[in-house]
């Protein structure tokens, strides 16, 4: 069995689209990954994670990278509070909001501390999704190392964490903001009607291929208006063709038009 073999099995019969991901750096981390379990082949390796549920359980949380940590690119996180929540608020006092490949809640808490700041009281709907079950278990907790939580503002650590044995839990009232579910961008459908989609340093390891058909749905899945908050290094160099304007680095509106490209996929497919 040759490495493409490999990836066709997977996602013939696990469901997992390996193909949508960049070749040379899947084929590396696998590689790694079976070197490290000292697997010799590809065929090998697939008969243990096609016959055993926690192995192929280990297997998707190698392979997605969940590298996150609370406000994750500061400048960025200062847009989106001073700017774009304020202007999404100003049309629509409850948000609807995603943040989809969540790893392990930073990034959704992270949401659910500036919005429980800026609109005291009121509580808006935040879904967190993410491909690997494992990592969102330890969202469910919300327990974290003092590392992830280092652009955290004291008064905002001491306001929302207590500190357990040198790790800091969070204030369970900002957890009950977030629901979390099992999701995969590449196969699973995706909602409706959001005023802020957050998907951040995700799509890099995607084809380009994939990066479209992703940033089309994530469009569709906008209210007009809405913004798609993406990682630093992701430019979506087209937006236009997906009915999407850029506001600032990392942010994307839905524009007027995008509601003519929703049409213009439903009638493609």
């Amino acid at each position: 069995m040759d490495f493409q073999e490999f990836k066709n099995r997977v996602a013939r019969d696990l469901k997992l689209d390996l193909n949508s991901y960049k070749d040379a750096q899947l084929r590396r981390r696998i590689n790694t990954l079976m070197i490290r379990k000292k697997i010799g082949s590809y065929a090998e390796y697939y008969r243990i994670i096609s016959g055993d549920r926690q192995s192929f359980a280990d297997f998707v949380d190698f392979l997605t990278i969940n590298v996150t940590e609370f406000f994750r690119d500061i400048r960025a996180f200062q847009e989106l509070e001073k700017r774009v929540l304020p202007e999404l608020l100003a049309g629509n006092r409850r948000l609807k909001i995603w943040s989809a490949a969540c790893s392990n809640g930073a990034e959704p808490y992270s949401l659910a501390i500036i919005l429980d700041e800026l609109t005291p009281g009121i509580h808006h709907r935040i879904e967190a999704t993410d491909l690997d079950p494992n990592v969102l278990q330890t969202a469910v907790r919300g327990l974290y190392p003092p590392d992830l939580l280092r652009n955290m503002p004291q008064s905002r650590l001491e306001k929302y964490f207590r500190n357990e044995n040198g790790r800091y839990a969070l204030d369970p009232q900002i957890k009950k903001r977030v629901t979390f579910r099992q999701h995969d961008l590449l196969a699973d459908p995706y909602g409706q009607g959001f005023d802020l989609i957050v998907c951040r340093n995700v799509q890099i390891y995607f084809t380009r291929e994939a990066q479209w058909r992703v940033n089309s749905r994530f469009s569709q899945a906008l209210r007009p208006g809405g913004v798609l908050f993406l990682g630093a290094s992701e430019t979506i160099l087209n937006a236009a063709e997906f009915g999407l304007e850029r506001m600032a680095i990392s942010f994307y509106r839905r524009t007027d038009a995008g509601s003519r490209f929703k049409q213009g996929v439903s009638k493609g497919q």
